[in-house]
């Protein structure tokens, strides 16, 4: 496929020039998307939402956690998107034995060079799929702390960077099954997005069982976008207009978080910075160069849920989480960007 002259970052993280045909207008950044999304659910049927989030999520430039109970699909999820863009990826498989250097590397004696080389781990990738990242103990999960925040991995007082773009998709089973471990609350917090994949309707079920019955649809998946075309869409949604309308109810929404009755640890500041980097991504895939709050509602759930720590009275779960979330957005008043009034 000829993309032609690429728009990327240069090494300081500024928008190179030249133009970037695929990427050129809203319009075409939208279109992209949508093939995107149509190659994934090519091996993911019934879970166009759990799809869409998932691509909003690399073109935010951000980390994706995928939780719920085993075969519903969430390791095909991570790989499908993984196949749809032409850059490389690894799979990393965590296991109780795991240690944090089978994640980043070690360095290892070179006796004809009589120094240390570094030999980079399967977190040197482009896109890098954690499968049951709860199943491995806190210490190997916190090998990825670094990676995942400042894109780069320390070794023996030596920092590597890692190629861009860079972004964890990783699943885990809920943390009720046996042999896993919770997530620690600041690897938590390195993942923008965290979803749910769910049962599929049984429409898409028949399907999945014709398709995936005579083949594996992953093995003939082509890749319909490059790692310049995931950096272009990443530029162009941290160009994406933010009014000041929409940025104070993106903090209402966080204050209201922090003060309600059923919550313990609200909405922290990089967590509104997390919401509104997604509104932009949604706006986007959604063909527009403006956060609506419809973006802000959207990306809502997927973005604060995982971030919010709820009173023992709440219980436990996604539901009332949910409950809260609901509540929040409901109370909160949406502004009207067209009249510029709440």
């Amino acid at each position: 496929m000829d993309l032609g002259t690429r728009t990327g970052l240069n090494p300081d993280g500024d928008a190179m020039t030249g133009e970037h045909p695929v990427v050129s207008d809203a319009s075409a950044a939208a279109n992209l998307f949508e093939r995107i999304v149509d190659n994934i659910s090519r091996v993911v049927q019934g879970n166009d939402e759990a799809i869409r989030l998932s691509v909003t999520c690399l073109v935010a430039g951000g980390h994706l956690l995928v939780e719920d109970v085993p075969g519903v699909g969430k390791t095909s999820l991570g790989k499908a998107l993984s196949a749809s863009v032409s850059c490389r990826h690894r799979r990393i498989q965590f296991t109780s034995d795991l240690l944090p250097s089978d994640v980043t590397g070690v360095s290892v004696f070179d006796a004809t060079k009589t120094s240390f080389e570094f030999r980079p781990g399967p977190i040197f990738a482009n896109i890098v799929l954690g499968d049951e990242i709860n199943r491995t103990p806190p210490k190997t999960q916190s090998a990825l702390l670094e990676s995942m925040e400042e894109r780069q991995v320390t070794i023996d007082g030596n920092t590597y960077k890692l190629p861009d773009p860079f972004m964890v998709i990783a699943t885990q089973n809920p943390i009720e099954h046996e042999g896993t471990f919770p997530l620690p609350v600041s690897q938590l917090d390195r993942f923008l997005l965290r979803i749910q994949i769910g049962y599929p309707d049984e429409e898409s079920e028949v399907l999945m069982l014709e398709t995936h019955g005579v083949s594996e649809p992953l093995d003939t998946l082509e890749p319909v976008a490059t790692p310049e075309d995931v950096t272009a869409l990443a530029t162009r949604a941290r160009a994406v207009h933010v009014s000041s309308l929409i940025q104070h109810y993106i903090v209402q929404i966080a204050s209201a978080t922090r003060v309600h009755p059923a919550v313990a640890l609200g909405m922290s500041p990089r967590a509104a910075l997390a919401l509104q980097r997604a509104a932009r991504a949604r706006a986007v895939l959604e063909g527009r160069d403006f956060v609506a709050p419809d973006d802000v509602k959207a990306m809502a759930s997927s973005v604060i849920g995982h971030r919010l720590e709820l009173r023992a009275a709440a219980g436990r779960g996604q539901s009332p989480v949910k409950a809260v979330l609901d509540d929040v957005l409901r109370h909160v008043p949406v502004p009207d960007q067209a009249t510029g009034r709440r």
